[in-house]
């Protein structure tokens, strides 16, 4: 997370254009969601936008920013009506209406033509459901119950364009397995970057970008996001430093 005393306002984050206030979603700003944000690689040409699982509306924001002299729409959903309150809440105060925050639940997600995004985004649920939440709301929003990685790979498959990217943020640990059951289905690796928190610690997330090119080459990349003295490595102020209130 970033450094909270850098956060101006209760409620949330404050970020260098824009504050996203995450006290009613039921997932909040973190930094997998701020890595992914920041790492997500966009082609020039890119129209049109999913953010699939948006909460508070985090990536969606980051990806308006990087994307803003575009014309593009951002459709950014989720399962839970507070969360998307939340999140048209955030899109209108940072002055991006390029952002269309929908309920509905992604299974259920239809378009009027099949492969109609360009980039589909998600940091996706990833726990297995053991131990019950304090809500339904964050109960859905943290376990694969409601939405599995193959339900999440059926929906990539069917709203992707041919030429598109879909990218995620997973637990280091799980990557191996959605990377096995992606090529399963025709999605293919194209870039990865394998993340640390700290020097001394193993990596624990990896975010990857698919394709339906089976014969695009991977480009693999490493960050440790701390330094042995525990500060921000200057890698980790490169990838965040449009966005976040690094101190000197």
């Amino acid at each position: 997370m970033p450094n909270n005393q850098l956060s101006l306002k209760q409620g949330g984050f404050t970020f260098k254009r824009f504050f996203v206030a995450h006290d009613k979603s039921p997932m909040k700003v973190t930094t997998d969601s701020c890595l992914l944000g920041a790492w997500v690689p966009i082609k020039d040409d890119v129209q049109y936008v999913l953010d699939i699982g948006t909460g508070c509306g985090v990536i969606a924001l980051m990806l308006a920013q990087r994307i803003e002299h575009q014309a593009c729409q951002i459709d950014a959903i989720d399962i839970d009506m507070q969360a998307v309150l939340q999140c048209r809440e955030n899109s209108l105060n940072a002055g991006f209406k390029n952002i269309e925050p929908l309920n509905i639940d992604v299974n259920q997600f239809r378009t009027t033509e099949q492969g109609c995004y360009d980039l589909i985004v998600t940091n996706p649920p990833y726990f297995q459901s053991a131990v019950e939440c304090r809500s339904t709301e964050r109960q859905l929003a943290r376990y694969t119950e409601s939405l599995n990685y193959q339900q999440l790979i059926d929906v990539v498959r069917r709203l992707l364009k041919p030429n598109g990217l879909f990218c995620l943020v997973l637990p280091y640990h799980l990557a191996d397995q959605f990377k096995q059951l992606s090529v399963s289905n025709q999605l293919y690796l194209c870039h990865e970057l394998q993340v640390k928190y700290t020097a001394n610690k193993d990596y624990s997330l990896v975010l990857m970008a698919f394709s339906f090119n089976r014969h695009a080459s991977v480009e693999r990349q490493f960050l440790c996001m701390r330094d042995e003295e525990g500060r921000y490595s200057q890698q980790f102020r490169q990838l965040l430093a449009d966005f976040y209130l690094f101190r000197k």
